[in-house]
């Protein structure tokens, strides 16, 4: 076990230099954070009502255990309380927020809420899966919600320094001191709880899947969610395999992308992806070093700008998707989500989680396929068509 952790900790560093040396200034931040307009042309901002605001709290004691962010200052997280019959349940969201490892990049990260709290949002909106309304999230909003902040650069994985720079990369510990600090103050006696995350936050969430699962007694129900957080070995638009090249020489043959964890994963994975993801469009399908002269750029920014040889070669990458989970869907464990649309993390928008018009496969959407996998009210194994035959997608278009 103690080996399989150390090479998952090797996938983890070398997709950071992947994303630093390739992806031209995406490690700093998630495409969440970016401005969009939905299939509708609509902002999902512009008719959402208040969202609950939830302060940040600093997990005390952290330092002393070297948990520390890329700037040694300490990790937070925002908690709002369950009640009710969530009282005793707990949800967990891991931050996402892309990568970094190379000195300079990682040394920028530190001056922004991705690597210290100095710069953390003192209050953040919890929507989606950490909405409070019944309305917005109707199994989970009388839970404990936890939003853990994503401050490592790594996936909260690594566990290193470098001590010119004045780097700490302490995500591993930042993970089991937010952890224990939720643990003590009653995640302990949690009945039922679900680890999710998105992007970064997504790869994290399958990365300590297993780790969440023995945390809890055997008659407590663990379950993990990953949105936005298989990445792919994919061929690229130059015909080069960037990512596996990049992992060539230092993992050999054990290659550990998360179509490769996922097979490992013993506690029961839910998989929630789009199958023409953005991120990986823009930063590893189309990055600037695989299409120098730009021929991708009006695709990536917005797919109905794509011709129809590259919504062919998007196909490809949907069926290399669909061959990566096929042996985790065959697991009556395991759940999966994956609609065709040109989108990133949408557990964490209102307007894609949960609302009058929010994506649907069949006449299902996102939070009530989670919650049917959840609760066992039924299996979820829900494969869209090919793009364009979704009307429902909120596709994320770049300015």
């Amino acid at each position: 076990m103690r080996k399989v952790m150390g090479l998952i900790m090797v996938f983890v560093l070398f997709v950071v230099g992947f994303v630093s040396k390739c992806a031209d200034g995406f490690e700093y931040f998630n495409l969440t954070d970016l401005q969009f307009e939905s299939f509708y042309g609509v902002s999902a901002a512009a008719a959402a009502p208040r969202p609950l605001l939830v302060g940040l709290t600093l997990v005390q004691g952290a330092a002393s255990r070297g948990a520390v962010c890329l700037d040694g200052t300490l990790p937070g997280y925002h908690l709002h309380r369950g009640y009710g019959s969530g009282g005793n349940s707990w949800l967990i969201q891991l931050e996402g927020g892309g990568w970094c490892n190379t000195r300079r990049n990682c040394i920028y990260r530190k001056t922004t809420r991705r690597g210290s709290s100095n710069f953390m949002e003192k209050v953040l909106p919890f929507t989606g899966i950490l909405s409070n309304k019944a309305e917005e999230n109707p199994d989970f909003f009388n839970w404990n919600r936890v939003k853990i902040r994503y401050c490592d650069g790594a996936s909260f994985a690594g566990d290193s320094e470098d001590k010119a720079a004045q780097l700490e990369f302490r995500g591993q510990r930042i993970w089991s001191a937010a952890i224990d600090d939720l643990m003590s103050k009653g995640m302990r006696s949690a009945n039922q709880a679900l680890l999710s995350g998105c992007s970064a936050g997504g790869l994290a969430s399958i990365l300590h899947c297993d780790e969440f699962r023995y945390l809890f007694p055997r008659t407590t129900k663990v379950k993990c969610l990953s949105d936005a957080g298989l990445f792919l070995d994919a061929v690229d638009v130059s015909g080069g395999r960037t990512l596996r090249n990049f992992f060539g020489g230092v993992v050999g043959l054990q290659c550990f992308f998360p179509e490769h964890l996922i097979a490992n994963v013993k506690t029961p994975l839910f998989i929630l992806n789009a199958a023409y993801d953005s991120w990986q469009v823009q930063a590893s399908l189309a990055p600037p070093s695989a299409d120098p002269r730009g021929y991708w750029r009006d695709c990536k920014m917005d797919h109905a700008r794509c011709s129809s040889s590259q919504i062919q070669f998007l196909q490809g990458f949907r069926n290399h998707m669909l061959n990566a989970i096929k042996g985790f869907s065959m697991s009556r464990q395991n759940g999966l989500f994956i609609n065709s649309c040109f989108a990133h993390c949408q557990t964490e928008r209102q307007d894609t989680w949960f609302s009058d018009n929010s994506p649907l496969i069949g006449n299902k959407g996102i939070a009530l396929a989670v919650g049917d996998w959840y609760f066992n009210r039924a299996g979820i194994r829900a494969i869209d068509c090919p793009y364009p035959c979704d009307k429902t997608c909120h596709n994320l278009v770049f300015k």
